[in-house]
């Protein structure tokens, strides 16, 4: 399926869980290095507090985002993305004294279904790490989070 066809189905429906993932431009490990990793973290931070979206669970890969997000009455998928990856590219390619895309074009989203376990996705999440062999133990992996810890 190309992204041109993924739009076409998109929705955005407030109050809803979705699973988004996001990769780097030509997948670049942008993500290996911990500090740039940071600065995206920070943008997650503010995309909550601008938009009143809640992070339930992500991890950062180091080439691309997986992100799990619940909506609030006002917020649009599109638009939350959108503002992430535009104030996050911004910030690390200044860290980075580079210029260029930081992100792939577009994004994945899958929608999570009411009877769906958002723990069990959660960790599903967190665990990329472990399944990639970056880390022996999550713990010892930086650049995650889960509001059930």
């Amino acid at each position: 399926m190309s992204y041109e066809d993924a739009l076409a189905g998109r929705c955005s429906l407030p109050n809803h869980v979705y699973h988004i993932t996001i990769c780097t431009r030509y997948r670049q490990p942008v993500f290996s290095n911990w500090q740039t990793g940071r600065l995206a973290v920070q943008e997650f931070k503010h995309v909550q507090s601008q938009l009143g979206v809640q992070s339930l669970a992500w991890v950062l890969m180091p080439d691309h985002l997986h992100w799990l997000l619940q909506l609030n009455k006002e917020a649009s998928l599109a638009r939350t993305v959108s503002i992430f990856k535009g104030r996050s590219a911004r910030n690390i390619n200044q860290y980075l004294a580079r210029t260029g895309g930081l992100w792939q074009k577009g994004f994945y989203e899958q929608a999570i279904r009411q009877d769906e376990d958002l723990r069990q996705i959660a960790r599903y999440i967190v665990a990329n790490p472990l399944r990639a062999g970056l880390v022996q133990k999550i713990g010892n992996y930086p650049l995650w989070d889960a509001i059930w810890l």
